[in-house]
């Protein structure tokens, strides 16, 4: 099973806008940095700019840009901006509600997830953008 990588995609984007400042970034040039296709970038800003995290301008000098300071967003307005749902999904048909387990399974699951990607939320709204930007800058470039 292949994880999302949407995520660290987004942070990815986001600092390269840090680092950007006030210019507008195109997408051809973060998709160059993340090493995908300019249309992923353009669907992540896409989702990205409906949670006010960033702001797009077309024309000849438009790009994206950061709507706020670096230190004004938390990773867990990424995460829920980007998130394709729960850590893990519930089998898609109903499980056989004659057996004790299969009766039971789907709330004990459905509770568990909640307290998962509320642990989620939680831990990643511990970290801004700028404190990611600067944990980034510190790393020596080789």
């Amino acid at each position: 099973m292949a994880a999302n990588s949407q995520f660290s995609m987004a942070v990815h984007i986001l600092m390269m806008l840090a680092r950007s400042r006030d210019e507008n970034l195109k997408s051809d040039y973060i998709a160059s940095s993340v090493n995908t296709n300019p249309v992923v970038i353009r669907r992540l800003l896409g989702q990205l700019g409906q949670a006010n995290l960033v702001v797009s301008q077309t024309g000849a000098n438009g790009g994206t840009r950061l709507s706020r300071c670096p230190s004004e967003i938390n990773l867990s307005e990424v995460y829920k901006a980007v998130s394709c749902g729960e850590v893990f999904a519930l089998h898609g048909k109903a499980p056989n509600q004659d057996c004790p387990v299969g009766r039971n399974i789907e709330a004990v699951l459905c509770n568990l997830q909640k307290e998962i990607d509320r642990s989620i939320g939680d831990k990643l709204s511990q970290f801004t953008l700028e404190s990611v930007f600067e944990k980034v800058e510190s790393l020596p470039t080789t």
